[in-house]
């Protein structure tokens, strides 16, 4: 492993915002809990206002800015000292950004970690950091600057690669280490126990186990700051008939310890895949708390309780990014949504930040992940685009 530095050059980004409703349920669908879209006066969606030089659009009262230039960013994290991490797993390597003069631009962007195996998700957790690589969890030690340093200790191995390779890590209110393993596939009966679940391990990495399974790509992972339960966003099946296009709806998922939430068998509110026809185990499964768009490809999901930035009446609410489908006919997602939350349950969502998509379906940008800065603003990772934008609120 090697350490390497590089001058980086800096980029803005914008917000945009316009109702989305959840999708529609096959009439044969029991209509679940999340069906329901909250529609009282307080929650009417605002105006729209363009940002960042006309290329995003977001509610009046915010403004998108640039905050750093970070090719092939995916994830985020702010470190103790208030520097951001982000994984860059196409070059295997960590970088770090650092705002010296607190102007909301980063000054400095440096490569703190290299040789790494697809690094995504990470983590500080008792003064080290963890890196979620997609064939185990690696932690390094932090020298006297806070910054991982030294060669890394291998704490836990899972099936790596395949066509879900992206790994998540959080720890939990109880400690515990948390790591969401995507599929292999768009739907099949896994081999590998650890596939299409989230593992809970020790806080040192050790002794696995399934805390919650049938998720098929729950790529992004939160802990809701009220509630403590673990908070996941899920990629839902591809190629389902009659309408593969706007079917099945993805989902925002609430997990519990040993609960399944369905897949490959279900989709939905306990709807069975047709490839199964398993009603009676679908039953037994968890439905979706928030049922989004189909193919939009949620990934990151943060909450707003530290959002000191933006105004107080968004601070009990959510983020998620939707990277944007790849298989319709007419382009959906590459835009950011605002996740509504009541009573410590996801209840509606609806446009925040948009215009990384055009017209056309063309895209200059995929939104991928979320960080909260120190000053109360919030960061957005752009995987295709390689910017990390800043969201503030001028009002």
């Amino acid at each position: 492993m090697r350490v390497l530095s590089h001058p980086m050059s800096l980029l803005c980004a914008a917000a945009v915002a316009s109702s989305n409703v959840l999708a529609q349920a096959e009439p044969s669908a029991p209509a679940g809990p999340a069906a329901q879209i909250d529609t009282t006066p307080s929650r009417l969606i605002p105006a729209r206002a363009s940002t960042y030089d006309g290329k995003l659009t977001v509610p009046e009262g915010f403004k998108v800015t640039k905050y750093a230039s970070v090719a092939n960013a995916r994830a985020m994290i702010v470190a103790p000292d208030g520097s951001v991490y982000v994984s860059t797993p196409g070059r295997n390597a960590i970088v770090r950004l650092l705002d010296l003069n607190t102007d909301g631009v980063a000054d400095t962007a440096v490569v703190v970690l290299t040789g790494l195996d697809r690094p995504h998700g990470m983590a500080f957790h008792n003064g080290r950091f963890f890196v979620a690589n997609t064939g185990g969890v690696v932690r390094f030690a932090l020298d006297a600057q806070g910054i991982p340093t030294g060669a890394p200790e291998q704490l836990n191995r899972y099936d790596p690669g395949k066509n879900h390779w992206t790994r998540s890590i959080v720890f939990g209110a109880d400690n515990k280490m948390y790591v969401s393993i995507g599929s292999t596939c768009n739907l099949c009966v896994e081999t590998a126990p650890e596939r299409a679940a989230v593992m809970q391990y020790d806080e040192n990495g050790q002794n696995g186990r399934v805390f919650s399974r049938g998720l098929r790509n729950a790529v992004g992972m939160a802990v809701n700051p009220v509630t403590k339960q673990i908070w996941v966003t899920q990629h839902e099946r591809d190629n389902l008939a009659p309408d593969h296009q706007n079917l099945p709806t993805e989902e925002l998922n609430l997990l519990s310890a040993g609960k399944d939430y369905g897949w490959p068998y279900c989709h939905g509110p306990r709807i069975p895949n047709p490839e199964y026809h398993d009603a009676a185990r679908c039953a037994a499964t968890e439905s979706p708390a928030l049922r989004m768009q189909a193919h939009s490809a949620p990934l990151g999901m943060t909450f707003l309780d530290k959002a000191t930035a933006f105004p107080a009446d968004w601070r009990g609410d959510a983020l998620v990014a939707f990277h944007g489908s790849w298989n319709r006919d007419t382009p959906t997602g590459a835009k950011v949504v605002r996740v509504r939350v009541r009573n410590g349950k996801p209840v509606s969502y609806e446009d925040f930040i948009t215009g990384w998509q055009g017209e056309t379906g063309a895209r200059w940008g995929r939104p991928v992940d979320f960080a909260v800065l120190r000053d109360g603003s919030v960061l957005v990772s752009d995987d295709a685009g390689g910017t990390i934008f800043r969201v503030t609120a001028t009002r």
